[in-house]
């Protein structure tokens, strides 16, 4: 039998208002706290540095933590806002249990425990072990994140474990490996503020990393040239010297382009070149006819425009490259990533001050998250689950025979497939919600609906956790002790504030608790979070991402350390490749040939308009947290369609008024919102909403067949006027500034 989700109703009437919610009069006390705790901010891979508030174990206000080193006391409206999440009515604060034509009934921790185990060992004995999934999340600390993969595969002895980072960070990161044998950003943010040229490609730096852009508006102080490639011009392109509005799905061609450039104009560092890489040979030999005509037809750049970058870098003596989703959410996500790594190289400018290279982690632990093991291919230290050395290693460090640790499984979206073919039957998650996140989400629901049996664990009941038979209420990140590691790789502390309310759980006790109950408590006898961080640092020893010479005190005195460190006397990494010796076998940074390939699908004569998805300032992914804080749904309160006034007036669609985009996969109506900052082929429509407006809707469930990404940023749609007015509350007054 389908499930039916539990409705807005019945959560009203068990749980209260589904609603935003701001304190009319404030909190009594809130001036004189009962203590000020120094964390950082759940918002976004920056991880900016913020005191709490705290009265009462409520989270009541923040103030600005001027010493850490990054942020300096600034935050984004999404960090100033974070803390009013805490006290918010749709909390859950006990166990719940589908009712079928009721709802979610609250019940006692035993009869969920009882329930859930009851039924893993069910599904599993009739089935096989991989019959039981789980997918996990990088908001995660990164203790969450090694326990989750510890967790699975030997509690759970499933292999069918992933992860939302691989929405996220995993095309930068097969390319990072590629290409240096190491998946990190090679310098921490003071490098940019002296470079003289910087490329930031599919990053909306102003909205998506607000407190990145200070040192990017240093650098350009310092008389720094700004470069941004990206279809939209997004607002930190208003400012920069030059905006490439490439088209979307075309940016390898762009990069392949102004290699040639590099080569053809001697833009190159040919000493670096010979002593440091190779392949740089077989990479120029792919863009030998990468014309400046080819490259203007392709990508909708125009030539001059794509020489003069290329000059802007090949002449440049300190240079830094960013990028983020814009690039990555593609079939050719790593291309991408390669195509860009490739004009790094061949300019030499690595390993040296005020010359980087780094991928914008967006996720909260984007970085830690994807290093220590809940990845289907991955085990701790950004080991390879299918090589034997590493494998034994970290069955030694669990204390388990390695022919019991499961080998690769599948990633998120490969599970999605496989409960539709039938071959997973049971699910369980964790700070995810892929009913809104994962692409051709009708396919997604449709897979929750045959799950026999699914569990999630989470602190507000997601879009997805409306489908699961048992939902175990979890822990915010400020409940819990931990680390995270922000995007330039820096671990960080995160300070337990407040205790979770009402009957919620701490995650680690939850999993803990389960892995009890599957019969291998004695792999989980972990006293505090410490205890989890401490045998991190043992199974990440000697790997490419090694901790294992960072602990608690020394991150507590120096504000965070860089891995990779890999002694107590080490004082960490803030800038990789200093010595010029890559993590790659032969010690060298690979150059990869990259040729141009079309996206998985293409416009034509019924879908003749590129559809393009991202973020909005005041929103943070799937806005399970974000669309629960009333002054950041106030900004962005329903999504919108931004559309160039040429191809609206084409349709006779006016400003404000409700649009149909339609794709091969499904349809969403929502207002229109013209402006002239985007190319005249391309919509896009931001993906933090469920339902109704939910934008991956319409998404396409094409992957890279490296990543397993899916091609977010990419698909064909049509659109049709309604000719109706949207709603004033559709597009309010807060949307007038940001189209003026």
């Amino acid at each position: 039998m389908s499930k039916i989700p539990v409705s807005d109703k019945k959560i009203i009437e068990e749980f209260g208002p589904h609603k935003q919610y701001t304190p009319k009069e404030g909190f009594k006390g809130v001036e004189e706290p009962d203590k000020l705790v120094k964390t950082h901010c759940c918002f976004c891979g920056m991880q900016c540095g913020i005191q709490l508030k705290v009265k009462d174990n409520k989270v009541v206000g923040f103030e600005p933590w001027r010493e850490f080193p990054f942020n300096e006391g600034r935050l984004c409206p999404k960090g100033v806002q974070r803390y009013l999440q805490n006290n918010h009515p749709d909390r859950i604060l006990s166990p719940m249990k589908r009712v079928e034509g009721v709802g979610f009934q609250p019940i006692e921790w035993e009869e969920a425990m009882s329930k859930t185990v009851a039924e893993i060992n069910r599904i599993q004995e009739q089935y096989g072990k991989d019959s039981f999934a789980m997918l996990s999340g990088v908001s995660l600390t990164n203790e969450k994140s090694y326990m989750v993969g510890k967790f699975a595969r030997v509690a759970l002895k499933t292999k069918n474990l992933d992860y939302n980072g691989r929405l996220c960070m995993v095309s930068a990161g097969t390319g990072n490996k590629k290409a240096f044998g190491l998946d990190r950003a090679s310098n921490n943010w003071s490098d940019l503020k002296h470079a003289e040229v910087i490329i930031v490609a599919g990053a909306n730096v102003s909205e998506t990393f607000p407190v990145l852009t200070h040192p990017l508006w240093e650098a350009r102080d310092n008389g720094a040239k700004l470069i941004v490639v990206d279809p939209r011009m997004v607002p930190f392109a208003r400012t920069a010297d030059l905006h490439l509005d490439v088209r979307p799905g075309t940016d390898s061609a762009l990069y392949g382009a102004m290699l040639k450039i590099l080569v053809d104009n001697d833009w190159i560092d040919q000493e670096f070149i010979e002593k440091h890489t190779s392949s740089f040979k077989e990479a120029i030999e792919v863009v030998k006819d990468y014309t400046l005509e080819w490259a203007e037809e392709i990508t909708g750049i125009s030539a001059a425009k794509i020489y003069k970058a290329a000059e802007m870098w090949g002449k440049a003596k300190t240079s830094f490259f960013l990028h983020a989703r814009g690039i990555e959410h593609h079939t050719k996500g790593v291309d991408n990533v390669l195509g860009v790594i490739n004009l790094v190289l061949a300019t030499g400018r690595i390993g040296k001050p005020y010359c980087g290279y780094a991928t914008i982690t967006g996720q909260g632990n984007g970085q830690g998250g994807r290093e220590h093991g809940h990845k289907c291919d991955q085990l701790p230290g950004n080991r390879d689950i299918e090589n034997p050395e590493h494998r034994k290693y970290i069955s030694e460090v669990w204390g388990i025979e390695e022919k019991d640790l499961p080998g690769k499984g599948l990633s998120a979206y490969e599970i999605i497939d496989a409960i539709h073919r039938g071959e997973i039957k049971g699910l369980i998650s964790i700070c995810f919600n892929p009913l809104v996140s994962l692409p051709n989400n009708n396919y997604v629901r449709e897979a929750l609906e045959k799950l026999e049996y699914y569990v999630a664990i989470d602190f507000f009941l997601s879009e997805t956790a409306r489908y699961a038979d048992v939902v175990l209420a979890g822990s915010l990140q400020e409940e819990e002790e931990g680390t995270v590691t922000t995007a330039e790789g820096r671990v960080v502390r995160i300070n337990q504030a407040i205790t979770p309310p009402g009957k919620a759980r701490k995650d680690s006790d939850i999993l803990k608790e389960l892995a009890k109950r599957l019969g291998e408590e004695s792999k989980f006898n972990y006293k505090n979070a410490e205890d989890i961080f401490n045998e991190l640092r043992v199974a990440s020893k000697g790997g490419t991402a090694d901790y294992y010479g960072i602990t608690y005190e020394k991150v507590e005195k120096n504000m965070g350390v860089f891995w990779p460190c890999p002694s107590l006397d080490h004082p960490g990494t803030p800038r990789l490749w200093e010595d010029l010796k890559f993590k790659t076998p032969d010690g060298k940074a690979h150059f990869n040939p990259v040729t141009y390939k079309e996206s998985s699908e293409m416009i034509d004569e019924d879908y003749p308009i590129i559809l393009t998805t991202g973020r909005v300032v005041s929103q943070y992914l799937s806005g399970t947290q974000t669309r629960r804080i009333g002054k950041l749904v106030d900004q962005y309160p329903e999504p919108l369609m931004e559309i160039h006034p040429k191809l609206a007036a084409k349709y006779g669609i006016q400003d404000g008024y409700l649009t149909k985009v339609i794709t091969r996969r499904g349809e969403m109506t929502l207002p229109a919102n013209v402006v002239d900052t985007i190319r005249e082929d391309t919509i896009f429509i931001p993906y933090h909403w469920g339902g109704k407006h939910s934008a991956n809707q319409l998404t396409v469930s094409s992957l890279d067949p490296l990543s397993k990404i899916p091609e977010f940023k990419v698909c064909a749609c049509k659109i049709m006027n309604t000719n109706e007015k949207a709603p004033d509350s559709q597009k309010s007054d807060a949307f007038q500034s940001l189209d003026n």
